[in-house]
């Protein structure tokens, strides 16, 4: 290289290293604090943040919100296809311990949850997306031909491998392909978990309503039965549907973040300008941009080759380094801690108390000298309707001053709690009824605001692995709920009591986190 050329390469680097801190300084405020994250991730991070932001909300993200939302649902769907088939599957098969369909279920789960949040931080979140509602419907209409009790909790556990999947890779996939002025979309889209809760329980109102041996019945053979049988085939059909429309209808993209925490920098721009294009709009992002900000941190070496290599080598590989970049600062540690607590006291407080709710209704209705298996779905159906309009409520509340995710999240988690312990008090089958319309409502705004506040607050490179450890804490807690139900009497209040203190010691430590990601962009 002449003397002349290595001064206009110097030149030209200057200009782009320039250019770099421009688009640094015009991107959106981070929702991580500065210093938290390796300083040439969080350089390129705000730099495609700044992209992403100038292409805007368009058509390819408004696509993606409704695809997601099948993952949504079907998160939400499936738990409760096992909880309002239990009592049917109890009085055909007769089991010992009922409550171990549940534990499948729930063993499934943290299977689903720890090797697709996991592994789409090692393998891309593409394959995890097309694969894990397609593994559910054909594992959900297979379970439908059950020959006995033992099957049905295989079956239940396979498919919600699938089902542990959705919420840590669509949640990662869907914040990162948002702008940072629309990430309140991440709180709206928890409409579709209450809508599949609507959903689930009007299809098993008349199925199972009116085809389901009474629980008093001695003798409940299959042809009596058959009301859960219909309605696996009809949830079943519906994740197909489901998988089809998102694998054959609709082309995922790759995360920009996540190619570029990949060292793929080259590839993330091919996105950030495909997903321009398919918004009808062009983006200015450059592949000098991104090699810009390798020598933009202090101590970084100013070569694209060395610190390429560099982030290939802590990224790329299989082994813990996924989990220790979550806890590289006092802070993100103490973050990370804390949010794994809540997700983990949830998860045995939730499943806990609603996933053997139809049980409770049943056998409290009879209490109260009204109850039926009609009048147990009808029940189910008056209350998840109520989940809609908190799904809503908490989209809206999120983006408010001095409230915020945090403020919202707390005062939603602590309101559930109370409102189960107000369930105690029910002397009539229709207080009982209105305690829990209450504790739904609430309960919906807290998973809203949850679902989206937390993969917020990790780092895109590591957000699988976040996401990953937090679903697995809530999954092994709800191993533990049935667990807890086979040595427990369901029919007194303790299993209420239990729940309620754990919302409300989960809402008390939301007010500890250090990050409120309102009106901030994702890292």
């Amino acid at each position: 290289m002449t003397t002349e050329e290595f001064h206009k390469d110097g030149l030209d680097r200057q200009k782009s290293e320039e250019g770099a801190q421009v688009l640094i300084a015009e991107a959106p405020e981070a929702a991580i604090e500065e210093g938290s994250l390796d300083p040439v991730y969080a350089a390129k991070a705000k730099i495609l943040n700044k992209a992403i932001q100038d292409i805007g909300m368009g058509k390819y993200q408004w696509q993606l919100f409704v695809v997601i939302g099948f993952g949504w649902a079907s998160d939400n769907l499936w738990p409760i296809v096992t909880s309002l088939i239990f009592t049917p599957v109890r009085n055909e098969f007769r089991p010992s311990q009922p409550p171990l369909l549940t534990l499948s279920q729930n063993i499934g789960l943290l299977a689903g949850a720890v090797f697709w949040g996991f592994g789409c931080d090692i393998f891309g979140r593409r394959w995890a997306f097309n694969l894990t509602i397609g593994i559910t419907a054909i594992f959900g209409l297979v379970a439908a031909g059950s020959p006995s009790f033992a099957a049905v909790g295989v079956f239940a556990a396979l498919w919600s491998v699938g089902v542990g999947g959705n919420l840590p890779v669509d949640s990662a996939i869907f914040l990162e392909f948002l702008p940072g002025s629309h990430q309140y979309l991440l709180t709206i889209l928890s409409i579709d978990w209450a809508l599949a809760q609507v959903f689930a329980n009007l299809v098993a109102w008349p199925l199972l309503g009116n085809l389901t041996c009474a629980q008093t019945e001695e003798n409940c053979t299959k042809s009596k039965n058959m009301g859960w049988r219909y309605f696996m085939i009809v949830m079943g059909g519906v994740a197909m549907i489901m998988f089809v429309l998102r694998f054959v209808c609709f082309t995922i993209y790759e995360s920009p973040k996540y190619l570029m925490g990949k060292g793929q920098d080259a590839e993330a721009v091919k996105v950030v300008h495909e997903v321009a294009r398919r918004n009808g709009k062009t983006s200015s992002l450059t592949l000098e941009d991104l090699e810009a900000c390798n020598s933009l941190a202090p101590g970084t070496v100013p070569t694209q080759s060395h610190a390429t290599a560099a982030i290939k080598r802590n990224l790329e590989k299989v082994n813990t380094e996924h989990v220790k970049a979550l806890f590289a600062s006092k802070k993100l540690a103490y973050s990370t801690t804390l949010i794994t607590i809540v997700w983990a006291f949830i998860g045995l407080g939730f499943p806990l108390y609603n996933a053997f709710l139809p049980f409770i209704q049943d056998s409290r209705g009879a209490d109260f000298g009204d109850g039926s298996t009609y009048l147990t779905y009808r029940n189910s159906l008056i209350i998840a309707s109520l989940g809609v309009p908190g799904c809503l409520l908490g989209g809206l509340l999120v983006e408010t001053p001095k409230v915020g995710r945090k403020g919202t999240l707390a005062a939603a988690t602590i309101l559930t709690g109370v409102f189960l312990f107000g369930s105690t008090t029910a002397l009539t089958s229709d207080a009982l009824l209105g305690w829990n319309c209450a504790y739904n409502f609430m309960s919906n705004i807290m998973y809203a605001v949850l679902y989206a506040y937390t993969p917020e607050i990790f780092p895109t490179k590591d957000r699988g692995t976040g996401n990953a450890i937090t679903a697995s804490a809530n999954r092994i807690f709800g191993i533990m709920a049935p667990i807890i139900a086979m040595y427990s009497n369901l029919q007194t209040s303790a299993p209420v009591y239990v729940s309620g203190a754990l919302f409300i010691a989960s809402g008390v430590l939301v007010l500890l986190l250090p990050f409120e990601s309102r009106g901030k962009a994702s890292m």
